[in-house]
C-alpha cells in the first residue's frame, strides 16, 4: 500500500502528494489508463469490453512489458455504452429525478481482460488518471456506483475489489449464481437473472418440446462451466439426458473447434444448447455449416440469442431465451445523432463509424491519399458525410434492446438510490443520530444503504427492484429465428417465461408462430429412444442414461395408461387388462347359467330325464297287480323311482347364480337323495338274498321277509347321510365365493364347500353304500332266475361306481362352470344307469311282452334272460 496503510476516502490536496510519496521510495509503475469522461456533481462509472484482444503476445520479461492493446471493435457492447450515456443525459434533463444535480460518467474499456477491468476499477475509484490504491485525491465529485461488467469472469474480481470499498456495482450481463453470495460480494447487484433461472428456463423449453436427448456446448470459462453444471443438474431433475458435453474455446482453436463439431456430427441428439457469448459461438457454427451438418436445433442462451454476428440462413429455426426486450423512447434518435465531428469525447466513435458504414478513415500519419486507398485496396473512405437514416443493421434495430435495457435500468437504479439519499431529512436519516448523507460528498457505503431498497417503475411499466441477494425479477422472452423472403433472419417472439408470475402463468408459448429449419412447422425430435405407448413400460438399458430404454409390454393383469410409463399398474382384483394393456376392464363373471347353451342343455336333459322315472312309476302303478311289479318289494320300487326323479331334478339346483341357499342345498340334497337311491337298491339286493334263503326248509329268515326289513334298511342308511349333512351344514356350511385366481380374466362365481372333509365324507358314505350293494349283488348273481334281480343290480351298481370313480379326477381337474357341469353329468349318468338297469327290462316286459308278465312264466327259468 502506497505510503503505509490508508483508509478509503483519504484525500490528497493536489497531485504533488504523489510525487512526495514517491520521493521516499513508495512508488508503483505507471499504468496510464485512458477512458471516456464527463464531469458532473456525481459520477457513475462504467466498464465495458467494446474491443477484445485479437492475440496475446508472449512476454519473456527481458524488457519492460508493453501495455495490452485492444484490437477488434465490437458493435454490440458499443450499444451498451451508448445506453449508459443516453440514460445519464435523460436523467439530467428530468426535473423530477435528481433536480439540481448533474450526473457525470467515466467509462473504461476492459477489452474482456480481467487485469484491464481491475485497472479500470482503480481508475474509477481513485478518480485520477494515474490510479493510486487506497487514495481518492479529489475533494468533490463522488463516485456513486459502477455499471459493469458483462462476463462473470470479470465481474467476480471487480466485485471483490469494489466490495472492499463498499462501492455499489451493477452488472447488466453477469449471470453466475456465485455472485449472489452476500458474504463475499456485499455490494454486487445485477439487472439480469442468474444462470439458475436461465437453466430453469432452458429446462422448461426443452421439456415443452419433448427434447429429452440434448447436447451441451459451453464456453471454456468460469461462466460456461458453472452455467453448464447448473443446467445439467436441472435437466437431471426433469429426466432430460445429456448426450454430450463439449467446451467451446474462448481463444479460437481450429483443432478444438473441429473436435467439438465431430462430436455434434456423430451424436443422435438433435437439440444442442450453447452456453457462450456470440463471439465464441461464431467459429463453431461456421464449421458446422461448412461440414453441412443439418437437422440440428440450436437452443440459444441470452448471451447470443439476439446476436447479429450469428445470422446465417442455415441457423434458421434456432430458438432460445433472451432478457426482456423493451422499447426505450428517444434512444434511436440519440443513436442517429452520433457523429465523429459533433460527438464530443465519445469513445471509439471513429471505429463505430467504420463498422456501420464499412469504410475506413484515412491514416493522418501516412502520406497516402484517398485515391491511393481506393486504388490499392478497394477500401471505401470515411468522409463524415455518411447518413445513418438509411441504414438497416443491428445498431439501429430497436426490436433487440434486451441488454441495452438492462444497462438503461441499471443507470436509473443508481439515480433512484441517489434520489432517496438526497431526499433524506436531517434528524430522520438512517445513520448515526438520524443524520443524512450529503449528495455532494457521501461515502459509498451510505449509498449502498439506499441501493438495497431501490424500487421504481420504468417508463414502459416494468418494476425494478433487487432481492436480498441483489438479483432482479427473473423474466425471459422466447425468441425464434425466422428466415425471411430475402434469405435474411429476424427474431420473432414466440413466448415468455416469468418466474415471478403465479403458478400456471410462468410459461407462455405461441407454438403456431414457431418456424423450424427450412420452414418446417413440425417439432423436430431429439430423443435417445422413442416414447413407449400406453400398454408398455420403459426398461432402462444397461450402462446408458435413463433416456435410453426399451419398451416392454405390460404383463397380463397389468396396464400402463400413459406414455413413457416407468412401471405397469396392477389391475384391481375384479378387473383385468385388455388386449392392448392400456385399460383395466371388469373381469368376465362366469357361472353355469340357464341362458348359455351348456346350462340350458343340461337343464333340459335333467327335466326330461326326471319325466322318465315318473312315467315308469305311472306304468308300475297302472300294472301294480301284475307279477313282475309285485316281485321284489313293490313299495321299494315306487320309493326308488321317486328318489330317481328327485336325483334328476336336484341337478337343476347346480344351474344358475350361486347363492348361500343354493350352495347349501346343492350337495346336501344331492347326497341325501342319492343315499336314498342307493339305500333302496341295497335293500332290494338284501331282500333278494333273504327271499331265496327263506325258501329253504326250517329257515329262520322267513319272518324277515316283508316290507318291514326293507323299509328299515332304507331308513337307517338314509338317516346316516342326513346326519352327516346336518353336521356339515351346521358347522361349516358351503357359501358362494368369487374365484379370481383359477382362470385369467374371469371371476368364477362358485360354491365353496366350506369343509372339504365333510364333502368327501358325504361322497364316501354314498360310495360305501354302492360298494356294499355291488358286493351283495355279485354274491347273489348265481341265484335261480325266478328270484334273481341281482344281475341287474350288479350292472346298475357297476355303472354307478364307474361313473363316480371317473367323476373324482374330472371334478378335481375342472374349473368354474365346467366343474359344476361335470358333477351334473355324473348325477345324470349315474341316475340314468340305475334307472336303465333296474327298470327298463321290466318296462320292456310290461309294455311289449305282456304274455310274459305271468306268475308261471315268472317262475320258470330264463324269465329275464331275454
Amino acid at each position: 500500500v502506497l505510503g503505509g496503510f490508508a483508509f478509503p476516502g483519504v484525500f490528497c490536496s493536489h497531485l504533488q502528494g504523489h510525487r512526495a510519496l514517491g520521493s521516499v521510495g513508495c512508488k508503483l509503475s505507471s499504468l496510464n489508463p485512458k477512458g471516456l469522461s464527463k464531469d458532473g456533481d456525481v459520477i457513475i462509472g462504467g466498464i465495458f469490453h467494446v474491443k477484445i484482444l485479437d492475440t496475446v503476445m508472449e512476454n519473456k520479461f527481458m524488457k519492460k512489458p508493453e501495455s495490452q492493446s485492444c484490437g477488434k471493435f465490437r458493435l454490440r457492447p458499443y450499444c451498451w455504452v451508448q445506453a449508459m450515456i443516453f440514460a445519464i443525459e435523460e436523467i439530467n434533463r428530468n426535473s423530477n429525478l435528481l433536480p439540481n444535480i448533474t450526473l457525470g460518467y467515466r467509462i473504461y474499456d476492459s477489452c474482456n481482460v480481467i487485469s484491464r477491468a481491475l485497472e479500470g476499477s482503480m481508475w474509477l475509484i481513485t478518480g485520477e488518471d494515474e490510479p493510486v490504491p487506497n487514495y481518492r485525491c479529489r475533494s468533490r465529485t463522488p463516485l456513486a456506483a459502477i455499471i459493469g461488467e458483462a462476463p462473470s469472469k470479470i465481474s467476480i474480481p471487480m466485485a471483490r475489489l469494489l466490495g472492499i470499498y463498499n462501492y455499489p456495482q451493477i452488472s447488466y450481463f453477469s449471470t453466475v449464481p456465485f455472485l449472489s453470495d452476500r458474504r463475499q460480494f456485499p455490494s454486487f447487484f445485477r439487472t439480469i437473472p442468474t444462470d439458475y433461472f436461465l437453466s430453469l428456463g432452458l429446462m422448461h423449453l426443452l421439456k415443452y418440446f419433448g427434447w429429452t436427448w440434448v447436447g451441451i456446448l459451453a464456453a471454456d470459462s468460469d461462466d460456461g462451466e458453472i452455467g453448464s453444471q447448473i443446467l445439467k443438474e436441472e435437466l437431471s431433475k426433469a429426466s432430460i439426458c445429456v448426450a454430450f458435453s463439449e467446451t467451446i474455446p474462448i481463444v479460437h482453436s481450429v483443432k478444438e473447434t473441429v473436435q467439438a463439431v465431430e462430436v455434434i456430427k456423430r451424436s443422435s441428439a438433435n437439440a444442442i444448447v450453447a452456453i457462450a457469448f456470440d463471439a465464441f459461438v461464431v467459429p463453431l457454427t461456421e464449421e458446422v455449416i461448412r461440414q453441412n451438418i443439418t437437422g440440428k436445433v440450436w437452443i440459444a442462451t441470452e448471451a447470443w440469442s439476439t446476436s447479429a454476428n450469428l445470422f446465417n440462413s442455415e441457423l434458421a429455426g434456432t430458438i432460445g431465451l433472451a432478457v426482456r426486450n423493451r422499447y426505450i423512447p428517444g434512444y434511436k434518435e440519440f443513436l442517429l445523432s452520433l457523429h465523429p465531428f459533433t460527438s464530443e469525447n465519445n469513445i471509439y466513435i471513429e471505429n463505430f463509424w467504420e463498422e456501420i458504414f464499412g469504410c475506413k478513415w484515412p491514416d493522418t500519419d501516412s502520406n497516402q491519399t484517398i485515391s491511393d486507398y481506393e486504388l490499392d485496396d478497394g477500401i471505401k473512405i470515411c468522409t463524415g458525410r455518411e447518413n445513418m437514416d438509411g441504414l438497416n443493421n443491428y445498431f439501429l434495430d430497436m426490436s433487440n434492446l434486451g441488454i441495452v435495457y438492462n444497462v438503461y435500468t441499471a443507470v436509473y437504479a443508481v439515480a433512484h438510490a441517489l434520489q432517496d439519499l438526497s431526499s433524506c431529512k436531517p434528524g430522520e436519516g438512517p445513520f448515526f443520530n438520524g443524520s443524512c448523507a450529503d449528495i455532494h460528498d457521501f461515502e459509498p457505503w451510505q449509498l449502498l444503504h439506499y441501493f438495497k431498497d431501490v424500487h421504481f417503475v420504468t417508463k414502459v411499466g416494468d418494476k425494478v427492484y433487487f432481492d436480498n441477494n441483489g438479483n432482479p425479477p427473473a423474466e425471459y422472452e422466447i425468441l425464434n429465428w425466422h428466415l425471411t423472403t430475402n434469405t435474411s433472419l429476424k427474431y420473432v417472439k414466440v413466448g415468455s417465461i416469468d418466474f415471478s408470475a403465479p403458478q400456471g402463468k410462468k410459461f407462455i408459448s405461441n407454438e403456431s408462430a414457431i418456424m423450424w429449419h427450412r420452414g418446417q412447422t413440425q417439432i423436430p425430435r431429439s430423443v435417445c429412444s422413442e416414447s413407449c405407448p400406453p400398454g408398455y413400460r420403459k426398461a432402462a438399458r444397461q450402462r446408458q442414461p435413463i433416456c435410453c430404454f426399451d419398451c416392454i409390454p405390460c404383463s397380463k393383469g397389468e396396464i400402463s395408461n400413459q406414455t413413457d410409463s416407468s412401471n405397469c399398474l396392477k389391475c384391481p382384483d375384479d378387473h383385468w387388462s385388455n388386449d392392448k394393456r392400456n385399460k383395466c376392464i371388469p373381469k368376465t363373471i362366469e357361472f353355469l347359467s340357464y341362458e348359455e347353451p351348456l346350462g340350458a342343455t343340461l337343464a333340459a336333459i335333467s327335466t326330461f330325464s326326471s319325466l322318465l322315472p315318473a312315467a315308469i312309476l305311472f306304468i308300475f302303478i297302472k300294472y301294480q297287480e301284475t307279477p313282475i311289479v309285485k316281485a321284489n318289494n313293490r313299495g321299494l320300487s315306487y320309493l326308488l323311482l321317486l328318489a330317481l326323479m328327485l336325483c334328476f331334478l336336484c341337478s337343476l339346483i347346480f344351474i344358475g347364480y350361486p347363492t348361500r341357499i343354493t350352495c347349501m342345498l346343492r350337495q346336501s340334497a344331492f347326497g341325501i337323495v342319492f343315499a336314498l337311491c342307493v339305500s333302496c337298491v341295497l335293500a332290494k339286493t338284501i331282500m333278494v338274498v333273504i327271499a331265496f334263503n327263506a325258501m329253504k326248509p326250517n329257515s329262520k329268515l322267513k319272518k324277515l321277509v316283508g316290507p318291514k326289513l326293507s323299509n328299515s334298511i332304507v331308513l337307517v342308511c338314509t338317516v346316516i347321510q342326513v346326519i352327516i349333512c346336518i353336521a356339515w351344514l351346521s358347522s361349516v356350511p358351503p357359501f358362494p365365493v368369487q374365484n379370481m385366481k383359477s382362470q385369467i380374466g374371469v371371476i368364477i362365481i362358485e360354491c365353496n364347500e366350506g369343509s372339504a372333509i365333510a364333502f368327501w365324507c358325504m361322497l364316501g358314505y354314498m360310495g360305501l353304500l354302492a360298494i356294499v350293494s355291488f358286493i351283495v349283488a355279485v354274491l347273489a348273481r348265481n341265484l335261480p332266475d325266478s328270484f334273481n334281480e341281482a344281475k341287474f343290480i350288479t350292472f346298475s351298481m357297476l355303472v354307478f361306481v364307474s361313473v363316480w370313480l371317473a367323476f373324482i379326477p374330472a371334478y378335481l381337474s375342472a374349473r368354474g362352470k365346467y366343474m359344476v357341469a361335470v358333477e351334473i353329468f355324473a348325477i345324470l349318468a349315474s341316475s340314468t344307469g340305475l334307472m336303465a338297469c333296474l327298470f327298463f327290462p321290466k318296462c320292456y316286459v310290461i309294455l311289449l311282452h305282456p304274455d310274459m308278465n305271468t306268475r308261471e312264466h315268472l317262475m320258470g327259468k330264463g324269465t329275464f334272460s331275454t
